[in-house]
């Protein structure tokens, strides 16, 4: 049985920009708001993080400060993804040697390897970290879709600490679960299916809405771990105009402008992406409001 890295919410960090670098103030503001809420762990540099748009110098950079300002008071999961094992492995090597507790590594996007280069993949970085690899499957933007058979193959390295299942399908969560057992936590990858999927086994989730609304997001996870499903499902219900607001636009361009209009000023996303438009802005400011 493999001990989960967390259990409960992960906030899928945004990383503020101001001009053209990394706004360090602005991201130990960030850092502050979701300790004070009592989330279970951070994600740094992963989708929502822009770690695409970021140079390695810049990744490593926000990982290490992540680290060193968090200090243990909650868990630091480091996104090292990449298309490239060769650079996917040097960057892993490095943010396990300066003390994240986990990485996160999407399926090499663009690629399209095969399931057998998946396996080869992963295994790589898992053999050369001392940390647990939480494998990353978002089949909608990598064009890349882990299969349950190649699930099975890598929860066996003790070193595969999960995976944060991104492919809107709860049932393929349960058939993940009935093959690997506790072998191979499952968070759900998507604020929208948070309750279902944990109704069936998932662990918690790692979370985009967390990033603006940490308190309520963690009450409904709560509720989850106490088994108060009937409570959960009104919570998911109640938020889903607001989870389907952050996603009206590619993530993370919603989620960086609702934090710009709650007075953080997280600045906007790298090109790219492009700033929220003024329609959408609209509505977020009403849902917000409410």
């Amino acid at each position: 049985m493999k001990q989960p890295v967390f259990e409960g919410v992960a906030t899928a960090l945004v990383t503020p920009f101001q001009s053209s670098t990394v706004d360090y103030p602005k991201l130990e503001q960030l850092l502050d708001f979701q300790l004070a809420s009592g989330v279970d762990a951070i994600v740094v540099c992963g989708t929502t993080g822009e770690a695409a748009t970021m140079t390695p110098q810049e990744q490593l950079g926000v990982i290490a400060h992540c680290i060193r300002y968090v200090a243990g008071r909650c868990k630091v999961i480091a996104g090292t993804g990449s298309n490239s094992t060769a650079h996917c492995l040097e960057t892993s090597r490095v943010a396990a040697s300066i003390g994240a507790d986990a990485l996160l590594l999407v399926t090499p996007y663009y690629n399209k390897c095969t399931q057998a280069g998946l396996i080869a993949h992963y295994l790589s970085i898992a053999d050369a970290v001392n940390i647990p690899v939480i494998l990353y499957n978002v089949p909608s933007r990598t064009g890349v879709d882990i299969s349950v058979d190649t699930y099975r193959v890598l929860a066996e390295h003790p070193n595969i600490g999960g995976v944060k299942e991104a492919s809107a399908s709860v049932c393929k969560t349960a058939r993940i679960l009935d093959a690997c057992g506790d072998q191979l936590p499952v968070w759900s990858g998507n604020d929208d299916e948070a309750v279902p999927m944990m109704s069936v086994g998932a662990k918690g989730l790692i979370s985009v809405l967390s990033n603006i609304r940490p308190k309520q997001t963690l009450e409904m996870i709560r509720a989850c771990q106490h088994g108060d499903f009937e409570k959960a499902g009104r919570m998911q219900v109640a938020l889903m105009p607001l989870i389907d607001a952050l996603f009206c636009e590619v993530n993370p361009i919603p989620v960086k402008q609702a934090l710009n209009l709650a007075g953080f000023d997280v600045g906007l996303p790298r090109l790219p992406l492009t700033p929220l438009s003024e329609a959408n802005i609209q509505r977020l400011k009403t849902l917000l409001a409410s």
